[in-house]
């Protein structure tokens, strides 16, 4: 029943939805006989693959690449269930959200208190309020679920590899933290589960890591980047250290003295300053699809109504 129930509600949703980067429906194929009414046939529109095998298959994206992806999966809806086999793609680079079985309909990005199911969303995606019952206690419901999604999925088009693959709902957190530090006091003073909020103070003290060290860390830039000796570091490792604990992230200057373009074109300081902030673990400190939209990371390319 839940899956008819799931079918029933795409259907709906997506007969109402047109939009250039979410799937259509073409047409409906019911069988002539209704007493013979078993399967119904969607017809929509017909793409070559998805974003998991795109990131899968090709190692040589551009930053072109990276924020043409990223500007088509910012479409305001409560999808609920992002993830890059949700994407789909074609040759030309045009990506369609499909898959709406867990979405949900909102006329605005008024943040919503009416309970939905927190099983939702693939874990390595999921935002940290849906993380288990235990921790769906920050905050209200709002389209900021959808968009650590896409801040997910876009780290893993700039890295190869999904950012947080959690085994578990606590490992999941884990990674989360070992990233994003040790949340604020303020931020776990919104969780309103007591067991949830004791269990996050009592986490052991972490230090944020720059997202420039964490997406370097994930690829393979040893053989490609040049050191000076402002920074005289013992391995690669260590210089990436070096460089990131003084610098922070890395200035547009720094990004030019790197003289191959293979690696160069990773190194965008206003994607990586977009993704901390769709990263942000407390909702209310996400962007809207607006406002992501509006950031200087598509100057030329996204214009805001």
């Amino acid at each position: 029943m839940s899956d008819t129930l799931r079918m029933l509600r795409e259907v709906k949703l997506l007969r109402l939805l047109r939009h250039l980067d979410i799937v259509e429906i073409k047409s409906i194929m019911l069988p002539p006989p209704k007493r013979e009414f078993r399967d119904i046939y969607i017809v929509s529109d017909l793409m070559e693959s998805d974003l998991h095998q795109v990131i899968k298959a090709n190692d040589d994206l551009t930053k072109e690449h990276h924020q043409f992806f990223l500007y088509q999966m910012l479409p305001n809806v409560y999808h609920r269930d992002l993830k890059p086999k949700n994407i789909l793609a074609n040759a030309n680079c045009k990506l369609k959200v499909c898959d709406f079985g867990l979405a949900r309909v909102a006329f605005d990005d008024t943040p919503t208190t009416v309970f939905w199911t927190d099983y939702v969303a693939t874990r390595w995606y999921r935002a940290p309020e849906l993380c288990g019952s235990f921790f769906l206690c920050i905050g209200v419901y709002t389209p900021a679920i959808d968009i650590w999604s896409i801040g997910c999925i876009f780290a893993e088009v700039l890295t190869w590899k999904p950012l947080f693959p959690g085994k578990s709902v606590a490992h999941q957190l884990e990674l989360i933290t070992d990233l994003l530090g040790t949340l604020k006091s303020e931020t776990i003073s919104g969780v309103r589960n007591d067991n949830a909020r004791k269990y996050l103070s009592e986490m052991r003290k972490k230090d944020p890591v720059t997202f420039l060290s964490k997406i370097l860390q994930s690829r393979s830039f040893s053989k490609v980047l040049t050191w000076k000796p402002l920074f005289p570091g013992k391995s690669v490792a260590h210089q990436l250290e070096l460089i990131t604990d003084l610098l922070g992230t890395l200035k547009s200057e720094t990004i030019s003295g790197v003289r191959n373009d293979n690696a160069r074109k990773y190194l965008n300081p206003s994607a990586v300053r977009l993704l901390q902030w769709l990263l942000a673990f407390d909702p209310k400190d996400r962007p809207t699809a607006a406002e992501a939209f509006a950031d200087p990371y598509f100057k030329g390319l996204s214009k805001v109504e």
